[in-house]
């Protein structure tokens, strides 16, 4: 009998539930403790299941607003706790949600439309993002979450870290900071199997080289990024922590809504001049949400928190991303990456649109009923133009528990031993 809730997207405190109730099931085998806290004093919990010194380490949770992540933790904890040829010589270590303050401000129960996830919308701010905060701020400045992780990585030296995340409309991917040989191919048939595309030109990782369709491997620090602007270099990040150890990191994306325009790896016939095109658009539509917060802000005094922080981040990104598109030569000149960069495009002035609406609507400002027009309209052209599907929530869960493990067994060939 499984000990887990229904699958659909948990809290925070039915994801301590769940992992408490595993462990207690199992207490020779399994541990739970508390490794951290965050900001506003919530604990961060990790769940281990195993005992071999061989150790791989699965982070949900990292991005509040990619909400499959902490289902398929769940999962696989299962999976761990019940399949001994999974944990053969390996131990499994489930950090169960890395920023709680995050999760405790984006809402996602059951997202009938892309409007429905927006209007619940919240993703931090750069420097207040577990895994990206070393990728701009000093040392001294890092936050107690991006602590606890990188002293959870020190502690176990695991071989593998995978990162759950995911994407509101496109493809799935994987992002790898060292090539796992192998892992292209379950990755494309798990997909194919589930009836989720792979996105093959994501723009996360451009110019980045490929092992496989949708799985792209970071260049090394130091090489030149593909958009010069953006001030958070993956390379910088958490993600590299375990290369002290002799390990690396692979960061496993899935959609919510699933598109075939970021599967199509046919030439684009003018692809600079559709992404010139595209920063555009971007610099229009962030005019307009910047139009309407320059006329909220002096009402909105004391209203600062990590909402609207979280807003103007967003906002302040666009002129960077823009002259990148329009000066820099594409990256990738697919269709595929076209169609990713125009996701990328549609998301930031919406995403920066919805969490104003939510600081408006709590103030019940009059600057609101304008917002929600184009957070209404936008959602909704995004959803049009990319043909957008849901994908269910098991698919997108068994998707991601399937690379995580393919991940697990390639990797551990090139694996260094413990003594």
């Amino acid at each position: 009998m499984s000990l887990l809730p229904e699958l659909r997207y948990p809290s925070v405190n039915e994801l301590v539930s769940s992992a408490r109730a595993l462990a207690a099931h199992r207490p020779i085998l399994c541990t739970f403790r508390q490794v951290g806290s965050s900001r506003a004093g919530r604990p961060l919990h990790l769940l281990s299941v195993g005992h071999a010194r061989r150790a791989v380490l699965v982070v949900a949770g990292a991005h509040a607003n990619e909400p499959t992540g902490g289902s398929t933790l769940l999962a696989l904890a299962e999976r761990a706790l019940h399949d001994c040829e999974l944990r053969s010589g390996v131990s499994w270590h489930f950090l169960l949600c890395a920023d709680p303050d995050g999760a405790s401000l984006h809402v996602t129960p059951a997202p009938r439309s892309l409007l429905d996830y927006h209007h619940g919308f919240y993703r931090p701010a750069g420097p207040e993002q577990p895994e990206w905060s070393p990728s701009v701020l000093p040392p001294d400045r890092l936050p107690p979450e991006t602590r606890a992780l990188t002293g959870v990585i020190d502690e176990l030296r695991p071989y593998l870290q995978v990162t759950l995340h995911g994407t509101d409309v496109g493809g799935s991917w994987v992002q790898l900071t060292k090539d796992i040989p192998g892992l292209a191919e379950p990755f494309a048939k798990s997909a194919a199997e589930l009836h989720i595309p792979v996105e093959t030109g994501a723009s996360d990782a451009a110019g980045w080289p490929a092992s496989g369709p949708g799985v792209h491997v970071m260049p090394a620090p130091g090489s030149d990024a593909a958009y010069p602007s953006m001030p958070d270099d993956a390379r910088h990040s958490t993600w590299y922590h375990a290369h002290r150890y002799g390990g690396l990191t692979a960061v496993v994306e899935v959609p919510m809504w699933a598109s075939d325009l970021v599967d199509d790896p046919a030439p684009h016939p003018a692809p600079a001049a559709a992404i010139r095109r595209l920063a555009c658009r971007l610099l229009r539509d962030s005019l307009e949400v910047e139009l309407v917060l320059a006329d909220a802000l002096p009402r909105l005094e004391g209203a600062e928190g990590p909402l609207l922080r979280a807003a103007r981040w967003a906002l302040e990104l666009v002129p960077g991303l823009a002259a990148d598109w329009t000066h820099t030569p594409p990256a990738d000149t697919t269709m595929a990456y076209v169609g990713s960069v125009d996701a990328f495009g549609r998301r930031l002035p919406l995403r920066a649109a919805a969490m104003l609406l939510r600081v408006l609507r709590e103030t019940d400002d009059r600057a609101a009923p304008r917002l929600e027009h184009l957070v209404a309209a936008w959602s909704d052209a995004f959803m049009d133009r990319f043909r957008a599907r849901w994908v269910p929530l098991e698919n997108q869960v068994e998707h991601q528990a399937r690379t995580v493990v393919a991940a697990a067994r390639h990797a551990r060939e090139g694996a260094p031993r413990r003594g």
